[in-house]
């Protein structure tokens, strides 16, 4: 039996024939007016920049593909700044592109999927720029004690500045610059960047000054709040700043990429002001405490000389008796040198007569006149040679005196200084020995007069004056004694 043919379904041939164009046009139409507002999740992959500044890549996930583009003028409210393998939410508007027969999804706004995306990317991210060196402790610079000018990175209506600024007050005012920025949304992390580089670009002594350091704060919020601290904009220009910088993004438990990269992070952007001047008033008070500690060293070491001095002064020999014992030495001296030559004379004399009378008389005449001769002129020489010796060893003696008279105590009471001397007789050379009532006696370098001590007043010893030093004289012998 044989088979009978299914019916062929009836020729439409009423029906106009389209072109291609006109299909992909009311195809294009149908999805544009169905899918004109769509919000797709998917993995970006492929993701490419133009030089025309358009962005092209597609999303996906296990079991599809879709072409996402995004147009110049919307990348940069994107929100961040696509890379592949991003799990994404595309917010945008389905199209279709007659040119391939495709259809794609035209992106106005990405956001990372959930939190768990934004940890994994933050932890790429901060791998990628560690294996850099930009977060090696080595780059990290010592904030300046006390700074003169401070530059503040953040918004100029929120709470942070007015914290920051208050906190310098109390601490240690300061000159501070603030350079305004958007802390969150689009275009932020490009701000803080440029604000950072802005700084570093002042030149030392221009018409705006350069801060000596530099604080980037920001108040707390959630993960997506803070990211434009974890772009890679940020965290360079963090890193290559020349100026010393605190960041200071969030509450002490939020960490963000810009706070490795920074050379102090501050827990708040209150901790940030306290890192960055000492208090005023604990300052003058360590002053206070060293000048006082100074000085009571300085009054100590005063009276330990003063003490040595009077110890060394009580050691020397008395220099009238010293004198006199020199003078009699040299008295003596001097008249047993005079008899010792005469003597000698003699002896050599009557040497002569005996060599003289046991020779003939013709022979020896001319040698015996000769030394008579020499004898005769070595005695007239002698009386002058002795003068000599005697007035030399009086200048000598004379010097002695001199160098001796000007250690004495006399020469100061000369320069118009005066020797207080108690009842007992001893000096009183400290406020201790000055009591009220006591009766004492003034010295002064013409006479002496007494005094009562009425009352007492504690000064500030001044340095004891130190004796002119001697120039050395070629011919100084030194002394006799």
């Amino acid at each position: 039996m044989s088979e009978i043919p299914a019916a062929a379904p009836p020729l439409d041939h009423n029906r106009p024939a389209l072109s291609v164009s006109e299909l992909s046009q009311a195809l294009k139409r149908m999805v544009e007016s169905e899918f004109d507002h769509v919000r797709v999740r998917g993995e970006i992959s492929g993701f490419k920049r133009h030089s025309s500044g358009h962005c092209y890549f597609t999303l996906k996930d296990e079991d599809a593909v879709l072409d996402a583009v995004c147009w110049k003028q919307m990348v940069a409210r994107l929100g961040l700044r696509p890379e592949d393998g991003m799990d994404v939410i595309a917010t945008g508007r389905l199209t279709t592109y007659p040119g391939r027969s495709k259809y794609q999804v035209i992106v106005e706004r990405l956001e990372l999927a959930g939190a768990g995306a934004l940890l994994k990317l933050l932890e790429e991210r901060k791998a990628k720029l560690a294996a850099e060196g930009l977060f090696d402790a080595a780059r990290k610079r010592a904030l300046p004690f006390l700074p003169d000018v401070i530059g503040v990175v953040t918004s100029p209506t929120g709470a942070v500045i007015r914290d920051i600024l208050h906190r310098l007050a109390d601490r240690f005012p300061r000159h501070v610059l603030v350079w305004p920025v958007a802390v969150q949304g689009e275009g932020a992390a490009e701000q803080v960047a440029a604000a950072i580089e802005g700084f570093n670009a002042l030149a030392p002594g221009g018409a705006v000054p350069r801060p000596d350091l530099l604080i980037v704060a920001r108040g707390g919020g959630s993960l997506e709040d803070l990211w434009a601290f974890n772009e890679e904009i940020v965290v360079r220009a963090a890193a290559g700043s020349r100026i010393p910088l605190i960041s200071a993004v969030g509450h002490e438990t939020d960490t963000t990429l810009i706070d490795f990269a920074s050379d102090k992070r501050a827990p708040t952007p209150t901790a940030a002001a306290e890192m960055a001047v000492p208090v005023r008033s604990e300052l003058i008070a360590r002053m206070l405490e060293l000048g006082r500690r100074g000085m009571g060293g300085m009054q100590r070491s005063l009276e330990e000389r003063r003490t040595r001095v009077a110890a060394l002064a009580r050691g020397l020999p008395d220099l009238p008796m010293l004198i006199g014992h020199a003078t009699q030495r040299l008295d003596d001296w001097s008249g047993r040198l005079a008899v010792a030559l005469l003597g000698w004379l003699r002896l050599r004399e009557q040497h002569f007569t005996r060599v003289a009378a046991g020779l003939r008389r013709g022979v020896l005449e001319q040698p015996i006149a000769r030394g008579r001769e020499r004898t005769e002129e070595l005695a007239a020489r002698l009386p002058g040679l002795i003068q000599r010796l005697v007035a030399e060893a009086a200048r000598r003696l004379a010097a002695s005196a001199q160098f001796m008279e000007s250690l004495s105590y006399q020469r100061v009471l000369d320069r118009g200084f005066a020797l207080v001397r108690d009842a007992a007789g001893e000096p009183v050379t400290g406020i201790a020995g000055a009591k009220p009532g006591t009766d004492v006696t003034i010295r002064f370098r013409d006479g002496e007069a007494g005094a009562r001590i009425s009352g007492t007043a504690a000064a500030q010893a001044a340095p004891a004056p130190r004796p002119a030093k001697r120039a050395k004289r070629d011919d100084d012998q030194g002394t006799l004694l």
